[in-house]
């Protein structure tokens, strides 16, 4: 485990990972948040025995975005540029982690926080859930490429221009988040979406995970002959073959990660 985490918590039950953002009063976006996400989702990738991560904000808030009461610390040279660096690699710790991470957004989630869950693999969303970009408002500009990933042209045009907040059952809707549930089920509701990830093949997951990664931006032919190579890939593991052999026998598979 992490030791001296003070933005961040993060406990294991099982091959399950619950990281929380535990930054008050709003979970904003502080150095320690975005180097302490990064160290533990990194950490999250490297330990073996974790199968998937499950990502939360502590309170009312998933994250409300940039710490805007520190912006004038950064007005001596490089300190701009080396804030944008933490920020931009706390989103990507998050996207390249080898296990799959589900974002449980139990509330806003603005600017910097929108970045966050749209680094994740697949969200479940509270009805008190709302993403935008509200940086309009403030002089500045958001996540606006983030976005990109989970809305429509004019969507996101929208959200960038007005500040303008999806809310859950929207987000549900609009196909965004697997689900919209009441504020208590949330995480329950989560951690089994975790439970049925964490029982398939971890190499399979992950394998999965980076395939998807890594063919997004691809032409059709290209992605898809990509995953095909991936496929010839995970057949030769002994987690594939006991897959079969147990699909054949009617039983649970028992895997190894190998």
């Amino acid at each position: 485990m992490i030791d001296n985490l003070t933005a961040v918590r993060l406990q294991v039950d099982g091959h399950i990972a619950l990281v929380t953002m535990d930054n008050p009063p709003v979970n904003a976006q502080s150095r320690a948040l975005s180097e302490e996400m990064a160290a533990v989702f990194d950490w999250i990738s490297d330990t073996a025995d974790i199968r998937v991560a499950v990502l939360t904000g502590q309170g009312r808030v998933f994250c409300a975005g940039a710490d805007l009461k520190r912006r004038g610390d950064l007005e001596s040279p490089g300190a701009l540029p080396q804030h944008s660096r933490r920020t931009r690699e706390c989103f990507h710790a998050i996207r390249e982690c080898a296990k799959p991470v589900i974002a449980a957004v139990n509330g806003p989630a603005l600017g910097a926080g929108l970045a966050i869950v749209a680094s994740c693999d697949i969200l479940v969303a509270s009805e008190k859930a709302s993403i935008g970009l509200p940086e309009i408002d403030v002089g500045l500009l958001g996540g606006c490429r983030h976005a990109m990933r989970l809305f429509s042209h004019s969507r996101v045009r929208r959200m960038l221009l007005t500040g303008f907040r999806v809310p859950g059952e929207e987000l549900y809707r609009l196909g965004v988040a697997e689900a919209c549930v009441p504020p208590e089920e949330l995480m329950p509701t989560a951690m089994r979406l975790a439970q049925e990830i964490a029982s398939k093949a971890p190499l399979a997951t992950r394998m999965a995970k980076h395939t998807a990664n890594t063919i997004e931006d691809m032409s059709l032919r290209d992605g898809y002959r990509y995953e095909q190579d991936m496929t010839a890939t995970i057949a030769k593991t002994e987690d594939a073959k006991e897959a079969q052999r147990a699909f054949a026998e009617k039983r649970p598979p028992v895997f190894h990660g190998r």
